[in-house]
C-alpha cells in the first residue's frame, strides 16, 4: 500500500491558487474507530462483501455523495490536450444489479474545440466548427445502503477519437466475471480509512484512502466548507493518484492529478 502522498506537499505549501482556501500543516487525525464499516485493507487481501437487497432502500442518501435524481454537475479541467468539459446527470432510471436497485449516473467528458467552454450535448460531429466533441462517456451505478454507505456496483465505459469509439476499458459489472461491489462513499469517513471502490481483476481495482474532513473549496460553482478529501489509487497504474474533494450536499467538487502535468477539473456549475 502506498505510503508516500506525493501531492500533499503541494496541498500544503501555499494552497491550491483558486482551489484550497484553508491549509493545514498536518492532516486532521483521528483513531480508526472498531465500529468503522471499513478498516485498512491490503491488495492482497480477500473482498468479497456480502449485499442485502432489503437494506437498500430507494431514498438514501450519504451528504457527501448524494444521488438525487435530475441533478447535473458540470466541470472544467484544463489538459495537455486542451480543456475538458465534463457532464455528469443523476438520471431517474435504475439498473438491477446483484438484485439491487442502483441509480444510472450518466456521465461525459467533451473536449472543447474552439474554447467556448461549453459542453452543448453534442455525441459527434463532422462540422469542423462543432462546440465539443465527445471523448468518453460512461454509465456509472450506485447504491446507497440504509446506513448511508453508498455502494458501487459497475460501469460501462466508452472512448471515443474522432467520432470512433476506440475502447470500453474499465467497463465491469457486479456479479459478472467474478467482478464484486466496492465502496464509493463511506456512511461515516474516519481519517486514515482504505477501502476498495471497485473490485474486477486486471480491469477496475481503484482503492481510496481518507485524508481530510474539514477542508474548505473555493470553485467556480461556489465556496464549500467541511469538505471531505480522499486520495484514490489504483495498483494497475502504481504512479497515479488523484485527490478528491467531496462537500457536504453537494458532492465531488474538486480533483487534482499530478500526473503528467498538474491536472485540477473543478465544478463549474451544479442544478438545480
Amino acid at each position: 500500500m502506498p505510503t508516500s502522498l506525493d501531492v500533499r506537499p503541494v496541498l500544503h505549501a501555499g494552497c491550491l491558487a483558486l482551489a484550497l482556501t484553508a491549509c493545514d500543516s498536518k492532516p486532521d487525525s483521528a483513531p480508526l474507530s472498531p465500529s468503522s464499516q471499513v478498516s485498512p485493507i491490503t491488495p492482497n487481501a480477500e473482498w468479497a462483501p456480502v449485499l442485502n437487497p432489503a437494506d437498500f432502500v430507494p431514498g438514501g442518501t450519504n451528504s457527501f455523495f448524494p444521488l438525487i435524481p435530475n441533478t447535473t454537475f458540470r466541470y472544467r479541467a484544463e489538459t495537455a490536450d486542451g480543456v475538458e468539459l465534463g457532464l455528469t446527470e443523476v438520471t431517474s432510471a435504475v439498473k438491477t444489479i446483484l438484485s439491487i436497485n442502483a441509480v444510472v449516473v450518466h456521465d461525459r467528458v467533451y473536449l472543447d474545440a474552439n474554447g467556448s467552454g461549453l459542453a452543448d450535448g453534442t455525441l459527434c460531429s463532422a462540422d469542423p466548427g462543432f462546440t465539443s466533441e465527445l471523448i468518453e462517456e460512461t454509465f456509472d451505478w450506485y447504491a446507497t445502503h440504509n446506513d448511508g454507505t453508498v455502494w458501487y456496483l459497475g460501469e460501462d465505459s466508452k472512448e471515443f477519437d474522432e467520432c470512433t469509439l476506440v475502447g470500453t476499458t474499465g467497463s465491469w459489472e457486479a456479479g459478472q466475471n467474478d467482478a464484486r461491489p466496492g465502496i464509493i462513499m463511506l456512511a461515516s469517513p474516519v481519517v486514515g480509512q482504505s477501502y476498495r471502490q471497485e473490485f474486477a481483476k486486471d480491469i477496475a481495482e481503484d482503492w481510496a484512502r481518507v485524508l481530510h474532513l474539514s477542508r474548505s473549496v473555493s470553485v467556480p460553482a461556489s465556496d464549500y466548507t467541511g469538505c471531505l478529501e480522499t486520495m484514490d489509487w489504483t495498483y494497475l497504474d502504481p504512479g497515479q493518484r488523484e485527490h478528491k474533494f467531496y462537500c457536504p450536499g453537494v458532492g465531488l467538487a474538486l480533483e487534482v492529478s499530478p500526473k503528467g502535468g498538474r491536472v485540477e477539473n473543478r465544478l463549474v456549475a451544479k442544478s438545480p
